[in-house]
């Protein structure tokens, strides 16, 4: 699987991953709460104000 790299979302905790069988979306958990982030932001992100270092939730393989 030839993933895109998602830039800062893969080293902040408000990241979680979502695995299908084919495919991997990288969702914002900050989005829950301030409309200001995307669900699902377009990748790779660059700069994010909410980034917060640390290591992204995974989620279970779908």
């Amino acid at each position: 699987m030839s993933a895109t790299q998602p830039g800062l979302c893969a080293s902040c905790e408000q990241a979680r991953v979502i695995r299908g069988a084919r495919s991997q979306f990288w969702m914002c958990r900050l989005a829950e709460s301030d409309p200001r982030f995307a669900r699902y932001p377009r990748l790779p992100v660059i700069t994010c104000s909410g980034h917060t270092p640390g290591e992204p939730e995974r989620a279970r393989d779908t």
